[in-house]
């Protein structure tokens, strides 16, 4: 079974930094994807990379700001936050495709088969 698992959230005020790690019991996925949901709205891709180029997009809202990395012997990935915002308060998910070949999407929640449980990130004023 694969089960994403996220750590490194918690609690900043606006213009700090905070990393994401996630790993997926061991899936080697062919991408990894971020995204977050503040409460009452809808989840939002915030950032993807794909693990043989490590080709990267991120949302327009976080781009400058936030950085994606992978480490792909672990494998695991990472989501520096820096520059923190009010806004960018919410719940962090990672997810991972099934198995398929290259080229596939990253950035829907459709290209998702695989979610993490969530890691919050709060940021006050």
């Amino acid at each position: 079974q694969v089960q994403p698992v996220e750590s490194g959230g918690g609690s900043v005020q606006a213009g700090g930094s905070l990393r994401l790690s996630c790993a997926a019991s061991g899936y080697s996925p062919d991408c990894w994807g971020w995204f977050r949901q503040a409460p009452g709205t809808v989840r939002e891709w915030v950032a993807h990379i794909y693990t043989h180029t490590g080709s990267t997009r991120y949302a327009d809202s976080v781009k400058a700001r936030f950085t994606i990395s992978r480490d792909n012997a672990k494998p695991m990935v990472y989501l520096q936050m820096n520059d923190l915002k009010p806004d960018d308060t919410g719940t962090y998910y990672c997810a991972v495709p099934a198995l398929r070949g290259y080229g596939g999407g990253c950035s829907l929640i459709s290209d998702f088969t695989y979610w993490g449980q969530g890691t919050q990130v709060t940021v006050s004023s």
